[in-house]
């Protein structure tokens, strides 16, 4: 499968370091500019205050149990973000439903494959 995220940041928020290098290397190799992988929601949150990623890949625990504060800051700004979880994903709050939620393990391909899904969501929405 060929997946073109050329001129696309991608924020890459995973505190397992495999898989989070893993799923940047696979985010490059389609061409997408990683900005990361961080491993904690204030490392994020401080890139975000610099940068503006197209998308984001964010882990629902990053080692104090699930957390949705950066998702909130990702839904407030308008950044299309695909959840990362070992949690069922009943876990994942009403207001965060509309995000896809992958499980884990997960293969970084279908990380990438879900981040085009969304890709082509928002062109679609911009044409009528």
């Amino acid at each position: 499968m060929s997946f073109d995220l050329h001129g696309r940041a991608v924020l890459v928020v995973e505190d397992d370091f495999y898989l989070a290098d893993d799923t940047r290397q696979m985010l490059e190799e389609a061409g997408a500019e990683v900005l990361g992988p961080v491993s904690a929601a204030n490392e994020a949150l401080s890139l975000l205050e610099m940068l503006r990623p197209d998308y984001a890949v964010v882990d629902v625990n990053l080692g104090a149990g699930p957390s949705f504060g950066l998702a909130s800051t990702l839904q407030a700004r308008g950044i299309p973000f695909v959840f990362l979880t070992g949690y069922d994903p009943d876990i994942i709050p009403a207001e965060f439903r509309g995000a896809p939620c992958l499980q884990k393990p997960v293969d970084p391909e279908k990380v990438l494959a879900t981040i085009i899904t969304l890709e082509n969501g928002a062109q679609n929405r911009f044409e009528t």
